[in-house]
């Protein structure tokens, strides 16, 4: 895929998220509100294609907005870029529905290495950085995998976008994107 209109999303777990699980929270809606505003903006920039990493959390809000929006503009795609197979072993069975749920509906998958490993997180996403002109981050100063992901590319001269987790929303006057359910 084409570097040029490849755009690749890192954001926070639910445990760094100050509504935790909870995605009925208003804070929680109007970032999922901004992240529809920027994926709009960043086709209106030309970007087509999408790389997200499918962590829980901001991943999962990211994959949702991306999902509805290809359902109203077919030139779009989405593309899981998982760090290995077992990214779902810990996680809840309704974390791991909603994962397999979303991957399924993605256009293609890239496993970046088969086995679990103490590094196979960054190098996931230094492969999303790697084959990305613009990074959209939700992020908001703590330190870990967003944090490392946003200053890659910050290094490597790739355009980004942080999203603050709690900023307030600006009106676009455009409905936001509708979600998946879950939560």
């Amino acid at each position: 895929m084409n570097r040029d209109i490849t755009c690749c999303f890192t954001g926070h777990r639910p445990e760094k998220l100050p509504w935790r699980n909870d995605e009925g929270d208003p804070r929680c809606v109007a970032l999922k509100e901004r992240l529809s505003a920027e994926i709009r903006r960043a086709y209106s920039d030309g970007y087509r294609h999408f790389i997200c990493g499918m962590a829980r959390g901001a991943d999962f809000y990211f994959c949702e907005a991306l999902l509805a929006f290809r359902e109203r503009c077919a030139d779009v795609t989405l593309e899981a870029a998982l760090p290995c197979e077992e990214q779902t072993n810990r996680w809840s069975e309704r974390d791991r529905n909603r994962y397999f749920l979303l991957v399924s509906q993605c256009n293609c998958e890239t496993m970046v290495q088969h086995r679990y490993s103490n590094g196979c997180m960054q190098r996931r996403d230094r492969y999303m950085v790697d084959h990305s002109s613009r990074l959209i981050a939700v992020y908001d100063g703590l330190l870990g995998g967003t944090m490392y992901t946003l200053t890659y590319a910050m290094r490597g001269g790739v355009d980004t976008v942080i999203l603050d987790v709690e900023a307030e929303q600006e009106q676009s006057g455009e409905p936001p994107i509708g979600f998946l359910s879950g939560g």
